[in-house]
């Protein structure tokens, strides 16, 4: 097997593949072209987005060409895939806002400079087709008797809000790209989640229908958390790319608080450590596992934010934990006036105001849980006063559990 292809299986990259000789001995002669789609449906990518981004990356690495494709043609219909409901219409202004910044957050992963790599945007093909034409050339190769038997339709044809025909269309037009790249480029292979596997086989089909030749196809698995929990939520919120709408440190801390289960996928996954590296932290074992953990979060955090957030992001986690006394301003951070605290704010108050907690009953139960921390000691009651004699060096460490942390620095203003 070639050592692209054995190198994505090595690190779990390879849920299903089409003929996995082939597609290796394709890949044995570097600069092959292959593409990934994204709908720029919000303006940051998440971290549920990472295993697609870092197969774009190994292959790039390995020596072949990447076209990164932005939906703003396909994303005026909607991927019905794996969704309960029709997405939301968004408008040629918004689509194109969101991919500018998509597109700055894959060069942190890939270059994507015209000569090792592409970034397209599919309105350019698919906003001016003439439909009759298109039904005409196009569409006579599709039979709604397969299409509707993809796992992509069965859900919502299955379900009381059924499929609109607009939807019904993506998998036409997301096999069209393919064909697209196939003639202009000599794009080969096709690169996504596991949920697009009917959507990239229509793809293929089409090439071999229309060109005669043979294209590729590869999917990723859809990860989920030991736990169950769906990659890159947590019960504070999605956890994004953009570090203005997740900062570097909770983007830090996400990947701290990894469950143990999942460090060493994680690392191989979503880092370009060596395998042979990777293999030596899964010795690890008890509390020598958060080492991994800490090499986790740092690697994940330098591709995404830059080695200096990375840095600044750990120094402010280790001291959160109590294990230095570095720099801890990458934290979150609020300032609260000192004069307040001379007669004492009750830790319910206090956890409100910060965003720790919203209701005081939520307050309560955190402490009596033993989830509610005050420079990493226990406070068993939301009644409990907070107060100036309980700042270190002018600040305030704030915890609800173990992973929501909150820095209060007070002011005499």
């Amino acid at each position: 097997m070639n050592n692209a292809l054995d190198g994505l299986k090595k690190r779990g990259f390879v849920k299903q593949s089409t003929d996995e000789k082939a597609l290796g001995a394709v890949l044995e002669e570097k600069g092959q072209v292959f593409y990934v789609g994204f709908d720029p449906t919000a303006d940051s990518l998440h971290v549920g987005s990472l295993v697609p981004i870092m197969a774009i990356a190994q292959l790039q690495q390995a020596g072949h060409f990447p076209i990164c494709i932005i939906g703003g043609g396909t994303t005026m219909i909607g991927d019905p895939s794996g969704k309960t409901e029709m997405r939301r219409m968004m408008t040629l202004e918004e689509i194109e806002a969101n991919g500018q910044k998509i597109l700055a957050q894959l060069k942190q992963y890939a270059v994507l400079d015209g000569e090792r790599g592409l970034f397209l945007n599919n309105a350019d093909w698919l906003l001016n087709i003439n439909y009759i034409d298109f039904l005409r050339d196009i569409g006579r190769h599709f039979k709604v008797n397969e299409m509707i038997r993809s796992e992509a339709y069965k859900l919502r044809l299955e379900r009381q809000e059924g499929l609109s025909f607009i939807e019904f269309n993506y998998q036409i037009l997301q096999a069209y790209d393919f064909l697209v790249l196939s003639q202009k480029y000599n794009c080969t292979i096709q690169m996504g989640g596991d949920d697009q596997w009917g959507n990239i086989l229509a793809g293929n089909d089409l090439i071999r229908k229309v060109t005669g030749k043979n294209a590729h196809a590869l999917t990723f698995p859809l990860l989920t958390t030991a736990t169950g929990r769906k990659m890159g939520k947590t019960e504070s919120g999605t956890i994004w790319l953009d570090p203005m709408k997740t900062s570097s440190y909770e983007f830090y801390q996400y990947w701290i608080n990894t469950d143990d289960r999942d460090v060493i996928s994680f690392l191989k996954f979503f880092t370009f450590l060596p395998i042979e590296e990777i293999n030596e932290l899964e010795k690890l074992e008890g509390a020598d596992i958060r080492q991994a953990k800490e090499t986790l979060a740092f690697e994940v955090t330098k591709l995404a934010h830059g080695e200096k957030e990375a840095e600044g992001a750990r120094k402010a986690s280790q001291a959160a934990f109590g294990q230095t006394s570095e720099d801890t301003s990458a934290m979150p951070t609020i300032t609260i006036n000192r004069n307040r605290f001379i007669k004492g704010i009750t830790l319910s108050d206090l956890f409100i105001e910060t965003g720790l907690a919203e209701t005081k009953a939520g307050v309560q139960r955190l402490a009596e849980q033993g989830g509610a921390y005050v420079q990493g000691e226990k406070v068993l009651s939301a009644k409990t006063l907070i107060t100036e004699e309980m700042f270190r060096e002018n600040e305030l460490f704030l915890s609800a559990g173990k992973k929501n942390r909150i820095r209060v620095i007070s002011s005499w203003e």
